[in-house]
């Protein structure tokens, strides 16, 4: 088929997902950077608390700030901005 009459893949709806704890500094961190990255991009993000999710305390406690994209695990502790901005542009 011509590429002049191909479908355009729509564009997949992207989230970012900050699982933190309060009076977490790393956490803090990790915020500032999806902030910068996802404000850049138009890509949304929310925050979670594991203080107030058992599931996501007991999955995450020990690695927290985790960084989730799209539901899939990205990183943990420390948030690289070039690495995540690749994530959500890929």
């Amino acid at each position: 088929m011509s590429p002049l009459f191909r479908r355009r893949a729509e564009p997949r709806a992207r989230l970012v997902t900050l699982i933190r704890k309060p009076g977490c500094h790393l956490c803090d961190d990790a915020q500032a950077v999806i902030e910068k990255v996802c404000g850049d991009l138009g890509v949304p993000w929310e925050p979670k608390d594991i203080t107030e999710d058992r599931e996501l305390h007991d999955r995450y406690w020990e690695q927290i700030p985790v960084v989730l994209v799209d539901g899939e695990q990205h990183t943990f502790w420390r948030v690289n901005e070039e690495r995540l901005r690749r994530a959500l542009t890929d």
